[in-house]
């Protein structure tokens, strides 16, 4: 709730920005502390931060992720790297109110007060005499889990934080004329001409022989490890499948639509005709009363001959999308007409028309031309919709009661899920080839990674019992059991011959096509006009168009001295090859929008902002000596959660 007072702050963006990039590695690992004999997991300023107050810190942060996304995956919260995280921002709260405490920025009363009058929630709860409703007040911070002391000290943190990063965030600046300088290379273009040495080129070349490919095998044994398996039968219910087994009786088809037929009816539609004499509403007053004139004249003339409306809407209407048809606008209902119009079109009796009705359009002359009422469908008619409006509320009330019944029978009868099949009439699916580690290529229930370590779980591998039943989606439960298990292997020579064989020449064809781009470049750079034809046509690249060109290619042309050019370089692409590429010169760029300029300033003067308070963060884990004390998870991204 407090976000708002400071939602579009540049100190916000800092701390979110703190928050979540995981390149903040803490001063120092002291493996003093690795002995099991100490609780102590971090140190700031001196504070000790205990495994106890970890532990608590990451099941609070938790539980709040539960709480938001219901759906999110508990071995993901309970993984190193998250809990890992977790301690990262307790040490980051650590050195931010260590800051604020010993450089005296605690906030004032006044202070504190201002901010919350400026959260609308809050100042909605203001009395007309200016007092605030304390008990409201109470109930409002509860629905955070706080009380009214402990809302107003989170708050006293917060504006405290946001000092110690005001003192850089609010004093960075950047100059348009330094901003441009430095943009300046992001947006360079180059033209370049290109030879690519492709491995497939070169695969006719590699010679085999089996000595060779067993020295390959034996060089890279791990390639020709093969991952435990599983083949599973897994058993889902769901809404569907409740709604499946639903019977409904006759009888309260037939209640049902008693009781729903308003809805069931169709909306009446009216036929008509109108002629318009047009004047914008915000035409002048004499044009308007010119145009209302003249539709009086028209409105006496078709009164005295009715039959002759459509001859008059033809010469007269202004209405081009009507007038060539007579006025007829055909049906429509409620809702498709400005107001006036339907009003007076809904008011009349069939032939009968209208006084003159004024609209933002101008001056109508309405002819009813015929009415279809509204009509309510037979219940033969409807009997599909009911009998799935029906279904879909009983398989709402009775999920629970039958996912209680589908999470017993999974686990009193865990040899077997024959029997949930029979009793609840689901359907038994198997997979073959399943591993523990999930692929893209996995669908459906079996790409829940809940279901995926049930499944491979010591219990499920060494007993093939059922997996519990495992919350896999809203409204989805489903097990899973192992019906043959092959353990992790390292496939033998002979198994893995063709793999081998595959590999050794891309691995030879590659290494062939990286040493003929190297020779071309050398011989190219000496003599240019060697390359002759080889060359693509020059093509423009930049960092924002690459024009097919590898990224890695484009990244070494653009960050080329551009003092040495025009200049050849070459490039290893892996398993793509080698390209060597001529940068013949730099393409002068358009000069941008001044909009764009300015966008692009302001993305600079941002990233200016966090590089200066990083940098002075960084300084405070110095200046305050933070240290984690236990080591980091060996993944790539620490703050995964939060």
């Amino acid at each position: 709730m407090f976000e708002s007072i400071r939602k579009h702050s540049k100190i916000a963006m800092l701390v979110m920005f703190l928050l979540i990039i995981p390149s903040f590695v803490l001063v120092g690992i002291d493996s003093s502390y690795f002995s099991g004999s100490s609780p102590v997991v971090a140190r700031v300023d001196g504070q000790d931060i205990t495994q106890a107050e970890w532990d608590n810190a990451h099941r609070i942060e938790s539980d709040r992720l539960r709480a938001q996304q219901p759906g999110i995956d508990g071995a993901l919260l309970d993984s190193p790297q998250a809990r890992y995280g977790t301690l990262e921002r307790m040490v980051r709260d650590r050195v931010l109110q260590s800051a604020a405490n010993k450089f005296h920025l605690q906030p004032s009363n006044a202070r504190l007060a201002s901010a919350l009058q400026e959260i609308p929630e809050i100042a909605a709860l203001r009395r007309p005499d200016g007092s605030l409703d304390a008990e409201a007040y109470r109930k409002l911070v509860a629905t955070q889990g706080l009380t009214p002391e402990g809302f107003e000290s989170r708050m006293r943190y917060d504006l405290a934080v946001n000092q110690v990063l005001g003192a850089v965030v609010n004093t960075s600046f950047a100059t348009p004329a330094q901003a441009d300088v430095t943009l300046a290379p992001l947006f360079q273009q180059r033209q370049i001409r290109v030879a690519h040495f492709k491995p497939t080129d070169f695969a006719s070349k590699v010679q085999v022989s089996d000595a060779d490919l067993e020295t390959y095998y034996k060089a890279n044994a791990d390639q020709f490890k093969q991952p435990e398996r599983a083949d599973v039968e897994y058993v889902v219910l769901d809404l569907d499948a409740v709604r499946a087994s639903i019977a409904l009786n006759e009888d309260d088809l037939q209640t049902y639509y008693k009781e729903n037929a308003a809805q069931f009816a169709g909306k009446e539609e009216r036929k008509a005709s109108h002629i318009l004499i047009a004047a914008a509403k915000d035409a002048p007053a004499a044009q308007r009363a010119a145009a209302k004139a003249r539709a009086e004249e028209l409105l006496a003339q078709v009164r005295k001959a009715p039959e002759m409306f459509a001859e008059v809407a033809k010469k007269n209407s202004q209405d081009p999308g009507s007038a060539g048809q007579g006025g007829d606008l055909g049906f429509f209902g409620r809702g498709a007409m400005v107001k006036p119009f339907e009003d007076a079109a809904f008011g009349l009796e069939k032939n009968a028309i209208s006084d003159v009705v004024e609209s933002d359009f101008g001056y109508h002359i309405i002819k009813l031309t015929d009415i279809k009422a509204a009509r309510t469908p037979s219940f033969e008619e409807k009997r599909a919709d009911i009998e799935n409006q029906l279904r879909q509320q009983q398989s709402q009330r009775k999920f629970a009661e039958i996912a209680e019944t589908f999470t017993n029978m999974v686990y009193e009868q865990s040899d077997s899920l024959a029997p949930v099949v029979e009793k609840l009439k689901l359907k038994l699916h198997t997979a073959t080839g399943v591993t523990r580690e999930m692929s893209a290529e996995d669908k459906g229930v079996l790409a829940s990674a809940k279901l995926r370590a049930a499944l491979f779980s010591s219990d499920s591998v060494e007993n093939k019992r059922n997996t519990e039943a495992i919350e896999v989606g809203p409204n989805q439960l489903a097990s899973a059991r192992i019906t043959r298990y092959t353990p992790a292997r390292t496939l033998s020579f002979e198994e893995a011959r063709d793999k081998v064989r595959r590999l050794f020449i891309a691995k030879k064809s590659q290494e062939l096509a990286r040493s003929e781009g190297e020779a071309k470049r050398a011989e190219w750079t000496k003599n240019p006009a060697s390359a002759g034809k080889t060359l693509s046509a020059p093509v423009v690249v930049s960092r924002q168009d690459v024009h097919d060109q590898a990224p890695a290619l484009v990244d070494k042309v653009l960050s080329e001295d551009p003092s040495h050019l025009p200049a050849w370089i070459g490039v290893d692409l892996g398993t793509q090859g080698y390209a060597v590429a001529e940068i013949a010169r730099i393409v002068d760029t358009q000069t941008p929008a001044e909009a764009v300029a300015a966008q692009r300033r302001e993305q600079y003067a941002q990233w200016l902002t966090k590089a200066e308070a990083l940098a002075y963060y960084d300084w405070l884990k110095q200046r305050f000596k933070a240290q984690i004390k236990v080591p980091k998870p060996s993944t790539e991204l620490v703050s995964a959660v939060g």
